[in-house]
């Protein structure tokens, strides 16, 4: 059984098999249009080919839309094969103002957010490739979004965390009430979905009534762990089939022995 994990509408799968040393992979920024092409090929063959989300792309086989050229394109290579296979992108508040705002825009209004005094920063479109799903590979990635989070003095980081609802809106609901209990945003920063999730009248029967708690997607949980808030309840994205929550953190919250461990590379 894999795991999936999720930010800003982007799944990654982890499972048990044989993976690359850590000494084979490195990670940059992308300079030149091949890169980010390879970058966006590979979130088409996660996202579309093997997830069946529906990309409103602009390109063939290729996951395009019109934030990609006003982002910065973090990749994770592998030495031996030269392939990309791990990406991530990054969106700061400069940037946004070319594109119409963040990602997380879209799904949430962040009037609140983005009045906050401090550089951000919004993390999204993460995917890695199956033969690379393991901890040192999204450890390598996590620790190039942290050097490039100093080296840039962003005081927020953002996106979006994402539920799948393949088997309905109740899990998606008993995680996000499960969270809210010890890591819901203050009042004044909370956000609204622009498409609010479906709330049915079974789902909030099972809410009061279901006794075992849920799973937290994996991802979610490590941003947790790292300090982050979610900003209220969960937004429907259609086209990802996902529900999505908004997650920000605070980089001067960030618990001291996970910064430690992102930037120890």
């Amino acid at each position: 059984m894999e795991a999936m994990l999720s930010i800003d509408n982007a799944a990654v799968a982890i499972k048990t098999s044989p993976a690359p040393r850590r000494a084979e992979l490195f990670v940059k920024v992308a300079r030149t249009a091949e890169e980010i092409r390879a970058a966006q090929r590979l979130r088409f063959q996660i996202f579309t080919e093997e997830y069946g989300a529906d990309l409103q792309t602009t390109e063939p086989n290729l996951d395009v839309d019109h934030y990609d050229e006003h982002c910065d394109h973090l990749l994770v290579f592998d030495n031996i094969s030269g392939q990309v296979v791990a990406t991530t992108r990054l969106l700061d508040d400069a940037q946004a103002v070319g594109c119409g705002g963040f990602y997380s825009e879209s799904e949430f209004d962040l009037a609140a957010i983005t009045a906050l005094p401090g550089r951000k920063l919004e993390v999204g479109r993460t995917c890695v490739a199956p033969a690379y799903r393991n901890g040192a590979t999204l450890a390598l990635l996590w620790s190039g979004i942290a050097r490039y989070v100093l080296d840039n003095n962003y005081d927020y980081l953002l996106g979006c965390g994402s539920i799948s609802v393949a088997d309905g809106f109740d899990d998606a609901w008993n995680i996000t009430r499960q969270i809210h209990t010890s890591h819901l945003i203050a009042p004044a920063l909370q956000v609204q979905p622009r498409q609010p999730l479906p709330q049915p009248a079974e789902t909030l029967k099972s809410m009061t009534s279901r006794k075992q708690k849920v799973m937290i997607p994996p991802l979610i949980r490590a941003y947790l762990r790292l300090g982050a808030r979610i900003g209220g309840d969960p937004c429907w994205d259609p086209h990802f089939r996902c529900a999505d929550l908004f997650i920000l953190l605070e980089v001067s919250a960030l618990e001291a022995r996970y910064a430690r461990h992102f930037l120890k590379e």
